[in-house]
């Protein structure tokens, strides 16, 4: 139950569920209709326990918990799914929420049953928050699940459409984070898996939430316009099916219209408004043959003008997500742009349903093989993640496979990859082969030779060139190359073959980060504090620590900042090593800046408005020339060695912040995000209601088009800093918040 959102035994319920029992009927009537030998007498079993199970359960709604896994129930019944899958989907919340367990559940329903229902139980605890190992354990699970069983997915993706449609019962911040958490992970996993009509759904259901403005303008200009727009549909459907009657093609024409999500991003991508956007439906062909789809398409460009760059063959190379149309854009009667999308009633049941019109467990599919091919890039993502031990990583590369828009390329001899959009000839060549990969010497694109670095084209047929005397893959590749696949076998390369260069290569790596902190190494490598971090990552020695930060396993960053944390630990809960000698100069504090000065009394003491230190901030004096001493941030600019003449390295003196706490402080926040109307808005509107006050606002515009934001927050120490840059960070639109120096 991904929202944990159960509620025991309430004194009141205020809304009643439409009857389950009429719903589970309803469920085994579809079911029949379309598997006629299926075991519906096991659904019917699961429905009667669960409801037992969570009879004094309810949700926020005031219904009956049974409602939730009974309405999940009945979406995999509309897609065609098994009786194992719906019975799973019943009971999926049972093993987390009730006395039952897993013994339980295999006793009474079989193994495969209870292993799904595992599997989904396991998949609740994923959190929307990239820095958490937590979530990246979850995601781990989730892809092995995949891999295994892909109905634990499907299932899971059925629980989180129906919790998107409920969501109007959580509260305000539940309602953003589950709708960040469903548009970057959720929907473009349904769209990877092909299931369409969840994707849309769950997009749009998102956008409500996190942009109701947008959202209900959106939906406002298409209700306005709607009826004008039906009729011009109506008419090119009209003319259409004539023209398919005269050439005695059998099908079916439809409209549909973009949905909204889709309208949004094509609104900010371009910068328009909605009445500047044309192609807000599309006409869809279905037909019963291949052969008829591309007669479709001749009669198509014969009756209106094509517009050139905007046809796409997904019949001749199928998406990786097993989606397959004909895709062109015409200029209608009146000169509006309009889609036609032709493809057979088949390839439309899997544009809609993807992997779940296409599974090994339905009637009438023999042997394992075909599934096997259509979650082969599943076993391939899992692959490519074995050596990837950073946090950050792993996701990075999770969301470039699995998120990406993609690029088809040919082989000298026809064959077709599918590989992400930017990818050079090196992803090429590690696609074909790793050999290929490890060996190869140069690459011609299209009879031409090429550098390393070109990034493929649609079309394009490329050569790999190789060499015997080749030794292995450069380090600099890792640079260039774009998929994970190919960056995970260079490094298994260099893991394997170059274990010495790597160590000498990590202990740069870490020197260079250790200089950048202004640390020394003896203060931070520690054997007490190095444990935990080789008992993580499975290391015998710091050779294995330096080897790892060599070949990419894990960041030079990420180590230092462990270490780090470690040693500020340490210091707070040990500040002085020995007992302070009576010779020892005393703390005197400055009650104006909340400063202690070591060994000066009653000086003059400033925050400095190059770095604006806040209280939690690790920070450094300056003695300076006629002003006191001026306090920096620890990291900042101007205060590291190489900023400094010989003279002025002298003159740091140490400081502590008081005990006390002060009244307000000023950081500053620079933000990053899409040039669109309302985001500073946003921004101020997300600060406000925390209560932080926006002592300073400025704005800018990139090259890029991108907005440019530096706020000058009110605050009392980092934490106040931490949570401010989380909130924005929840904001449709931004791309980075980073904290600034002046």
């Amino acid at each position: 139950m991904a929202e944990k959102e159960l509620i025991l035994a309430p004194d009141k319920i205020p809304n009643i569920a439409e009857d389950t029992d009429a719903i589970i009927a309803k469920v085994i009537a579809l079911v029949k209709g379309y598997s006629p030998n299926a075991n519906t007498d096991m659904i019917e079993v699961a429905y009667r326990l669960a409801k037992a199970a969570h009879k004094n359960q309810f949700r926020r709604s005031g219904e009956p918990y049974i409602d939730h896994p009974v309405q999940i129930a009945y979406i995999a019944a509309e897609l065609s799914m098994d009786a194992v899958a719906i019975t799973a989907a019943l009971l999926h919340d049972v093993i987390e929420d009730t006395p039952y367990t897993f013994s339980d559940i295999k006793t009474l329903f079989g193994s495969s049953v209870a292993e799904i229902v595992d599997g989904v139980t396991k998949l609740t605890k994923i959190q929307y928050n990239t820095h958490e190992e937590q979530q990246v354990e979850n995601l781990r699970k989730m892809f092995l699940a995949m891999a295994k069983d892909i109905r634990v997915v499907i299932i899971k993706l059925i629980d989180r459409l129906h919790n998107m449609r409920t969501l109007k019962f959580m509260t305000p911040e539940k309602q953003l984070e589950k709708a960040k958490e469903t548009l970057e992970v959720y929907s473009p996993l349904a769209h990877r898996l092909g299931m369409s009509k969840i994707k849309s759904e769950l997009e749009d259901l998102s956008l409500k939430y996190l942009d109701p403005v947008a959202y209900e303008e959106i939906r406002t200009s298409i209700s306005q316009k709607k009826s004008e727009r039906e009729q011009y549909v109506a008419d090119i459907i009209d003319t259409l099916q004539k023209k398919l009657d005269q050439i005695g093609i059998k099908g079916q024409i439809t409209g549909r219209a973009k949905h909204f999500y889709s309208i949004f991003r094509k609104m900010y991508a371009q910068n328009k408004t909605i009445d500047e956007i044309y192609d807000l439906f599309a006409v869809r062909v279905i037909v019963d043959t291949v052969a008829d789809c591309y007669a479709v398409l001749g009669m198509v460009h014969e009756m209106y003008t094509p517009i050139p760059m905007r046809f796409k063959d997904y019949i001749a190379m199928p998406k990786p997500n097993m989606y397959q149309s004909l895709h062109t854009t015409v200029v209608g009667p009146n000169g509006t742009p309009f889609e036609i999308q032709i493809r057979t009633w088949e390839m439309h049941k899997v544009a809609e349903e993807g992997i779940a019109a296409h599974w090994k467990y339905k009637e009438g599919i023999n042997g394992e093989t075909s599934m096997d091919s259509k979650l082969e890039w599943v076993r391939q993502l899992l692959e490519n993640q074995v050596d990837i031990i950073d946090t950050d990583d792993f996701l990075n590369t999770i969301k470039l496979d699995l998120f990406n828009d993609e690029v088809f390329v040919f082989t000298p001899n026809g064959k077709v990859l599918s590989l992400p959009s930017g990818s050079t000839v090196i992803d090429f060549a590690f696609a074909i082969h790793t050999q290929v990969g490890c060996r190869m010497s140069g690459a011609k694109v299209n009879n031409k030779i090429v550098p390393h670095d070109y990034k493929l084209k649609n079309g394009d047929i490329v050569e790999i060139l190789t060499s015997s005397s080749v030794k292995g893959p450069s380090r600099d590749w890792l640079k260039i190359v774009k998929t994970s696949q190919a960056k995970n076998k260079i490094n298994q390369w260099l893991k394997r073959e170059c274990r010495d260069e790597n160590i000498i290569h990590g202990k740069e790596l870490i020197d260079r980060e250790l200089r950048r902190i202004n640390i020394p190494q003896s203060q931070l490598f520690r054997d007490e504090w190095l444990a935990p971090l080789f008992r993580k990552y499975s290391f015998n020695s710091i050779d294995d620590l330096y080897a790892s930060v060599g070949y990419g396993g894990l960041t030079a960053q990420k180590v230092v900042m462990r270490l780090r944390e470690e040693y500020i630990r340490d210091k707070k809960d040990s500040p002085q090593e020995e007992p302070p000698k009576p010779t020892e100069p005393k703390k005197r504090r400055n009650h104006t800046s909340g400063i202690n000065v070591v060994g000066i009394d009653n000086c003059l003491v400033r925050l400095a408005k190059c770095c604006n230190p806040v209280p939690g901030d690790d920070i450094i004096g300056f003695i300076t020339k006629g002003r006191g001493v001026s306090v920096h941030r620890a990291d900042c600019p101007n205060m590291q060695p190489g900023a400094l003449s010989e003279e002025d390295r002298q003159r740091f003196i140490e400081v502590h912040w008081a005990e006390e706490k002060q009244a307000s402080y000023i950081a500053t926040l620079e933000v990053h995000a899409e040039n669109r109307p309302g985001m500073m808005m946003a921004v101020s509107a997300a600060m406000a209601d925390m209560k932080i006050n926006c002592a300073s606002i400025t704005a800018r515009v990139t090259k890029q088009g991108d907005a440019v934001m530096t706020f000058g927050l009110e605050i009392s120490n980092t934490a106040d800093v931490k949570k401010a840059m989380n909130k924005i960070r929840q904001i449709v639109g931004v791309i980075s918040v980073s904290r600034t120096t002046n």
